[in-house]
């Protein structure tokens, strides 16, 4: 029963790391904060030569990626090389493609046709993972998104990075969710939720908000989760400010 490993989700400070210069510096202020990892998603363009490059001057290591699905089924090849050259074996998915969100059959065919591209993953020693948001809680004769895709995908081929914010948000409960995928998730998000008055929910730095972290972080120890990655897709102050405060409150609640 480990720690998982605190990670910044670079999608976080997306708009401030567009080009190769904005990338060098947000990653060394990001490595001055004291992560050791990063999650590669949202960033502007650059050469992964180069990336692996300021990756190592700054001594982060990648833990996962979030890349479009199109690229997974078509040019799977290239971007497996990618992530060996990063040294990531976690590909991951934002979200599922529209055109399967249409029914519980398309959930189905999701599942399994990502199961396909990641036993393809897995023969090159890399591992799919799913990111959800709340929409995944939309029920199907009774059954949610999120279930079809958790009973109909290959459990070996088919791992998940849950979003503790979109599961709060989804109307379930992060902790449970958790250990029902207990053996199939390495990665997880961390994202708190507050409330701006008016009953209106927002994003917050972890241990800003209202989410029981110390029985969340508990259910990650307990289910082997390696790496816990915080992003905040909207922030109310300075971005690199929010990863600062989320991850000295995850030093305080022992990570």
């Amino acid at each position: 029963m480990s720690n998982p490993i605190i990670a910044a989700q670079l999608y976080t400070v997306r708009e401030f790391m567009q080009t190769p210069e904005q990338i060098a510096k947000g990653l060394r202020k990001i490595r001055e904060i004291g992560y050791c990892a990063v999650q590669v998603s949202g960033i502007g363009q650059i050469d992964t030569y180069q990336l692996k490059d300021l990756l190592e001057q700054e001594q982060l290591t990648v833990c996962a990626t979030h890349v479009p699905w199109h690229r997974m089924r078509d040019d799977l090849d290239n971007l497996i090389a990618e992530h060996k050259l990063l040294n990531c074996s976690n590909i991951g998915l934002g979200a599922i493609p529209n055109e399967y969100r249409t029914d519980r059959e398309g959930w189905v065919r999701f599942a399994r046709d990502a199961s396909e591209v990641g036993r393809k993953m897995l023969d090159q020693g890399m591992q799919f993972i799913y990111h959800n948001h709340a929409f995944e809680f939309e029920k199907f004769d009774g059954v949610t998104g999120l279930d079809i895709l958790l009973e109909a995908s290959d459990p070996e081929a088919f791992h998940f990075e849950l979003d503790t914010y979109w599961i709060q948000a989804g109307g379930a409960n992060p902790v449970t969710w958790i250990e029902k995928v207990a053996g199939r998730m390495k990665v997880v998000h961390f994202k708190d939720m507050g409330n701006a008055g008016a009953n209106e929910p927002v994003m917050a730095e972890v241990g800003e908000g209202n989410l029981e972290w110390p029985e969340i972080i508990a259910a990650c120890r307990k289910t082997g989760v390696e790496y816990a990655a915080v992003e905040q897709d909207i922030c109310r102050r300075d971005p690199f400010e929010s990863l600062a405060i989320s991850y000295h409150n995850l030093k305080k609640l022992g990570l």
